[in-house]
């Protein structure tokens, strides 16, 4: 089979959230399904999420799907495969390429973060691939035809098996938001003997407010009607008791912070800590600052795929991916997180067999051949 993919794909760093992986991994997955992927290599995809002006990226969009119809026209495949936010999609384009007889999947991953209801010209593909279990109501309230799958994540098969080293360290790896930063201080208030190696972006940065640049009465008026119109006046009063935190300068926190590792050293770090930590809440206006909601994410696919002994927040949906307590375990708030640290520390043979189990499940059950398998038999 062959499969068109639009999945971020670019020759160029922009100076967005991290997206080159996606592209590694689907690429990956596709060929160890025994596929073919093809794309168009002029086409930088990545780039319709940099921040521009509505007549730039109009332009892109117009270049960018005119040459995926002209490679399309001259390339027949089997699937057109795409990772496309909203503002990347031209719905018209989309119906040329069915009209080809090729059955069109978008794979979104921010469902849950992104919107109060899916976006109507997600509607447009003929499935929309949902990793979010709580993503899957707003899909059924659209009416749009979606298929509940795993992340995409795949691993070469060097690190398909439990490693024998441990380091005897507790790690998280991720970049610094705001709930994250709430979370570790939370923590180490109630648990200050805890030690936790902080990996990832911006956690070593300043953590000093940056000014906003001037704005006239008149449009910041403008821009508080225009949020509300878009996300309620609930996420208002949200954002503005919000602004009413300011980060403390703990250094307890601060002796905690690692620099953000290599593709290599992510790996190492992943499969050589005792415990491998994730968190699954997130910064959200539409939930109270101290009550945030949480999903499953990538890295509960990705940790437990490499051999970690994982340890991750509890979120809707991650009992039917994994068996707690055997294959991964779970945590619900600081207290628990420190409980179930110091159990996992205390005990070899568990965290040998959360590796074992957990690396089993996911590559059988949530890897990206797989995935591909059950979307084809859905079309």
């Amino acid at each position: 089979m062959k499969i068109f993919i639009s999945f971020l794909q670019s020759k160029i760093q922009h100076p967005i959230s991290a997206y080159g992986f996606w592209e590694y991994y689907i690429k990956n997955g596709i060929t160890e399904a025994g596929h073919d992927w093809l794309e168009a290599e002029d086409i930088d995809w990545a780039y319709g999420l940099v921040p521009q002006s509505e007549e730039s990226l109009d332009n892109w969009k117009s270049d960018a799907w005119q040459k995926t119809l002209h490679f399309l026209k001259n390339n027949p495949v089997d699937l057109f495969l795409s990772y496309l936010y909203p503002n990347q999609i031209d719905e018209e384009a989309i119906k040329e390429i069915k009209k080809m007889g090729i059955p069109c999947v978008n794979f979104f991953c921010d469902n849950v973060r992104n919107f109060q209801k899916i976006p109507k010209i997600f509607g447009v593909f003929d499935k929309n691939w949902v990793p979010e279990y709580q993503a899957l109501a707003m899909y059924k309230k659209a009416g749009f035809n979606h298929i509940h799958l795993p992340m995409p994540m795949w691993i070469d098969p060097k690190y398909r098996k439990p490693g024998n080293v441990e380091n005897g360290k507790v790690s998280f790896i991720g970049s610094k938001d705001l709930q994250r930063q709430l979370f570790f201080e939370q923590l180490l208030v109630k648990c200050p003997n805890l030690l936790i190696d902080i990996y990832g972006a911006n956690w070593m940065v300043g953590s000093e407010k940056i000014l906003d640049a001037k704005t006239s009465l008149t449009d910041k008026a403008l821009n508080q009607i225009d949020f509300i119109h878009k996300f309620g006046v609930k996420a208002f009063v949200n954002k503005l008791k919000s602004r009413q935190y300011i980060p403390t300068n703990n250094h307890k926190l601060n002796g905690l912070l690692k620099p953000k590792p290599n593709f290599e050293e992510y790996i190492q770090i992943t499969r050589e800590s005792n415990i491998t930590l994730g968190i699954n809440r997130y910064p959200s206006y539409q939930y109270p600052m101290l009550n945030p909601n949480r999903y499953s994410r990538l890295r509960d696919i990705e940790a437990p795929m490499l051999g970690a002994c994982y340890l991750t927040e509890w979120a809707e949906g991650l009992d039917e991916l994994y068996e707690i307590g055997t294959e991964i375990e779970v945590f619900s708030n600081e207290e628990s997180l420190n409980d179930k640290i110091k159990a996992l520390n205390d005990d070899q043979s568990l965290r040998k067999k959360l590796r074992i189990n957990g690396q089993k499940r996911a590559l059988q059950d949530h890897c990206i051949p797989n995935s591909l398998n059950k979307l084809m038999q859905s079309l």
